[in-house]
């Protein structure tokens, strides 16, 4: 068995920041707590270029196509995280309608009503927490688009990241709560801001040290397993249906980028997740990064904002389960970070 994690005395303070420090966009969730599930809201009011990379095997999408720089549409008004699979698409709905009221959209004639606002999506698996009947639909997109503004952005199981799970390589008995982080980085005036809702198979890990943070228990259930050391021992990971876990996520700018230049910072932003999600990008993922670049700021240098764009996804994947809280999945216990810190991470139903 591979050794458990040592943890610090007391847990390190959150990353700084988050993607509402990025100047012209605005960000929301709504929490649907029976579940619990939710979806989370990215808006560019003034519209932005947007980019996509998808890199998981499984992933669940709405508008991706759009968004290749071979294509036509040149701007996006938001972006939708949601949980609830592939139900949760249903958020998009409520979304679009929220920003047409207002309007906001892409002009398609002079009548009124004529818009239509580009609102590309992508959902993450949270069926087996909670009754799965309970999903994001329209009313749940509106709700996040209305509690939407540039503050702070709660962290943690609010959300898609409401019933986010991740360390699902070894079963459900021996998973921890996930969640969804934010953070950012500042150069020179430009930022590159980062939200992401994690909820991996892999575990989450320290950049700085490789040392997992939240991610598969050992049968005691209070240690952790270390998931890739663990399957290079021998150990056999459990056989999962594909397309129930994914990352999700918006990485966004206030530079002025060009579609190809979006799509780039948007695989940059990948680098971040395999920093901070082991494994990832796994058949089991359907790991899915969106790009926005406001044009709010001047030009600065792209090598500079790819660099940028891994270290703020790292770090909001990190925020993300630090700030997370354990819930209740069925007969087990899904203990969060902190849980395993306090010694809290008893009452989950695994057994050796």
């Amino acid at each position: 068995m591979v050794a458990s994690t040592e943890f610090p005395l007391a847990p390190p303070p959150l990353h700084a920041g988050g993607i509402t420090q990025v100047r012209g966009l605005q960000a929301g969730h709504f929490t649907d707590s029976r579940r619990p599930t939710g979806c989370s809201v990215v808006i560019a009011p003034q519209g932005a270029v947007g980019g996509v990379d998808v890199r998981g095997a499984a992933p669940g999408t709405r508008e991706t196509d759009l968004l290749d720089p071979a294509n036509l549409v040149g701007v996006v008004h938001a972006v939708l995280l949601t949980g609830g699979s592939a139900w949760g698409l249903d958020a998009a709905g409520g979304v679009m309608r929220w920003l047409g009221e207002r309007g906001i959209g892409l002009p398609v004639g002079t009548a009124p009503g004529q818009i239509v606002p580009i609102v590309p999506a992508a959902v993450l698996f949270d069926l087996h927490v909670g009754d799965a009947r309970i999903r994001p639909d329209a009313a749940a997109g509106e709700a996040a688009c209305a509690a939407a503004s540039d503050a702070p952005l709660a962290q943690g199981n609010v959300g898609a990241g409401a019933g986010a799970t991740v360390g699902k390589l070894f079963g459900m008995p021996y998973a921890m709560k996930g969640g969804i982080g934010t953070a950012s980085v500042t150069v020179n005036g430009v930022t590159v801001g980062a939200l992401i809702a994690v909820n991996a198979l892999g575990d989450v890990v320290d950049p700085a040290t490789g040392v997992p943070i939240a991610g598969a228990r050992t049968v005691t259930s209070d240690a952790l397993r270390n998931s890739v050391a663990a399957v290079l021992a021998g150990e056999a990971p459990l056989s999962l249906l594909s397309g129930t876990n994914t990352t999700i996520g918006v990485v966004a700018t206030d530079a002025p980028l060009t579609k190809a230049q979006c799509q780039r910072l948007a695989g940059a932003g990948h680098d971040g997740l395999a920093r901070a999600i082991r494994p990832v990008h796994t058949m089991s993922d359907g790991d899915t990064l969106f790009a926005l670049a406001t044009g709010q700021s001047q030009a600065t240098d792209f090598n500079v904002l790819c660099v940028m764009a891994g270290e703020a996804v790292a770090r909001a994947c990190v925020n993300a389960v630090r700030a997370a809280q354990g819930v209740p999945a069925g007969e087990v216990w899904l203990p969060s970070a902190a849980d395993l810190l306090a010694g809290r991470a008893g009452g989950s139903s695994a057994s050796g």
